[in-house]
């Protein structure tokens, strides 16, 4: 498995699995881990959900609150070791609407060390019933579709269980 420069997309519904499934890819580099976080706890029962994140990983993981500039991050720490971008979903919400997308597949494209970024599967459920919830949804399956053509290898997290949508092109055969 190439090592470097290896981009890969987790992607699945709401408690799929996807983050434990990310965590587990980046295991598979001998790098440090960098952990690109995008929520922000405006709540309490996301900063439950954050704590829960954090005390799940473990240590050994560096974390980088990264809620908007994500390209930004990930320029910033390539080169230090492998990233988990934990989740683009929440990045292009935080963003309003004005995530560049375009900006965000330029940058990946142009890492030297391995991305694994989770995001989720929202065009699989009731077609929402505002226009606003309707747009977002729509371009958040646009970058999802950026990201995973450009990507080395896509994942998707059905109740726990990992199902490979786009092989590695170094190891095609190889199971998580």
């Amino acid at each position: 498995m190439r090592e470097r420069g290896q981009i890969t997309l987790v992607t699945g519904g709401a408690r799929s699995g996807k983050s434990a499934l990310a965590e587990r890819l980046v295991a598979r580099h001998a790098l440090p881990r960098i952990y690109l976080a995008t929520a922000e706890p405006r709540d309490g029962e996301m900063t439950d959900r954050i704590q829960q994140h954090q005390r799940g990983r473990g240590d050994g993981w560096r974390t980088i609150e990264t809620p908007l500039d994500l390209a930004g991050a990930l320029r910033a720490t390539d080169g230090q070791g492998v990233r988990l971008v934990d989740c683009l979903t929440l990045w292009m919400s935080n963003c309003e609407g004005r995530a560049d997308v375009e900006g965000l597949v330029v940058t990946l494209r142009q890492q030297s060390c391995p991305v694994v970024l989770v995001t989720n599967e929202l065009g699989q459920g009731i077609v929402p019933a505002n226009a606003l919830a309707r747009r977002f949804r729509d371009d958040h399956g646009r970058m999802n579709q950026a990201v995973a053509h450009m990507a080395d290898q896509v994942w998707l997290a059905v109740s726990g269980l990992p199902l490979r949508l786009k092989p590695s092109r170094e190891d095609p055969d190889d199971p998580i």
